[in-house]
């Protein structure tokens, strides 16, 4: 049976950051689960049982847990409950089962460092991660401040916002924060030349300049993406998204997915949102994961395979996409049957074959069927006419609605 954990955040000093009701958790502790460098910190205690972490970690916690002699203190650095080990815990054992005590997190004291308000900042975490995934948070005039994976992360943002037009964004690296080794390190994106800079650092950033832009609610210009002519335009994406409803934590299937701009926006809609895309030619399959790559949401899944038989074996979507291949025999079907209860489907036509699938798609399950025509000003001679575009059928539905 699982036990009781409390959870106690280290501050930068160690066994020093915690005051007495803290260390007397701690000494009472028969089990003390924590890394390695944590455990080196306590003073030593007879009798006490003292576990590192698991690896993988989420796959053995609970037997560790279970196998351990209570009362049992896990330790964890500031606060427990930012990126940190009390929100495994709690996830795999249950609100009941875990109590938190914090101390003061490394995000709570880059903002007092910075003076920065908490309402105008933006945390990201990239540790053991993708410093990438910064990307969708950018746009001028906002605060960052980026949880670091190592003494490389500094170098490596500033890099990328060098690289993505944000070259004047100021950075200042917080490392040891809290220690008595606390040390600062300032300077701007595209002069950043420090190399030494301690393991564990916080990037603090000002933005400056312009990029790709702030993802929410805002849909990118198809020059933002790498693409051949297989991109769902920009009006009409927008039309797909708006009817596809991104939401935290949902799971989209971007089905023939061609440059990936369907998937990408919709990851970049919030920081949860997951996208497995999926593409039978390898060369669209690479030009997907460079387009995720590049606009920041790198954690996009990209499988190579045709549908419906790439389908067979993946995670049930909240929401599918059908941007290609609609009129192959068993893709709607395979689309609608993994679809989970309540989830959106959205499929785009643009010849008579698939119109006539989408018409008949309408007629068996409800949902809402347009046709979109797009026209662009242009220079007709000395004059400004309108170009169409070839239209686009669009079948939308909620499973459930019909």
């Amino acid at each position: 049976m699982a036990k009781d954990v409390t959870v106690v955040g280290l501050g930068a000093d160690g066994w020093d950051s915690l005051d007495t009701a803290g260390k007397d958790t701690v000494l009472a502790a028969q089990t003390v689960l924590g890394g390695a460098r944590h455990l080196a910190l306590l003073p030593n205690v007879p009798g006490q049982s003292r576990r590192t972490w698991p690896s993988p970690l989420r796959d053995g916690l609970a037997a560790l847990v279970a196998e351990a002699e209570p009362p049992v203190v896990a330790l964890a650095s500031g606060d427990p409950l930012v990126s940190g080990i009390g929100t495994t815990l709690i996830d795999i054992l249950g609100r009941d089962r875990v109590r938190v005590v914090p101390a003061v997190s490394s995000v709570a004291l880059a903002r007092a460092r910075m003076g920065w308000a908490a309402e105008t900042v933006t945390t990201v975490r990239v540790v053991g991660r993708d410093v990438r995934r910064i990307v969708p948070a950018l746009a001028a005039g906002r605060r960052l401040v980026v949880l670091s994976s190592d003494e490389t992360t500094p170098g490596l943002v500033a890099a990328l916002l060098t690289d993505l037009g944000y070259g004047a964004s100021s950075l200042t690296v917080l490392g040891d924060l809290g220690a008595r080794t606390e040390s600062r390190h300032d300077g701007t994106a595209a002069s950043w030349d420090v190399t030494q800079v301690p393991r564990l650092n916080v990037v603090a950033i000002e933005v400056r300049g312009a990029g790709p832009g702030w993802a929410a609610g805002g849909i990118l210009p198809d020059e933002a993406f790498e693409h051949t002519g297989q991109i769902t335009k920009r009006d009409m994406r927008a039309s797909a998204l708006a009817r596809l409803a991104p939401a935290p934590g949902q799971l989209l299937w971007d089905v023939g997915a061609g440059s990936g701009s369907i998937g990408v926006e919709w990851m970049r809609a919030h920081p949860t949102a997951r996208c497995i895309a999926v593409e039978s030619r390898p060369d669209r399959a690479a030009l997907v994961r460079r387009n995720a790559d590049t606009l920041g949401v790198p954690d996009l899944v990209v499988v190579e395979g045709a549908a419906p038989e790439a389908l067979g074996n993946l995670e049930r979507p909240h929401a599918v996409f059908v941007g290609g291949g609609a009129t192959v025999p068993g893709v709607m079907e395979a689309c609608w049957e993994a679809l989970r209860p309540g989830g959106r489907l959205v499929v785009h036509g643009v010849t008579a074959e698939t119109e006539a699938l989408l018409l008949e798609q309408y007629r068996r399950r409800g949902g809402e069927l347009v046709r979109l025509h797009i026209e662009r000003a242009g220079p007709l001679g000395s004059f400004t006419g309108w170009t169409p575009a070839r239209a686009v059928s669009q079948w939308s539905v909620t499973k459930g609605e019909s």
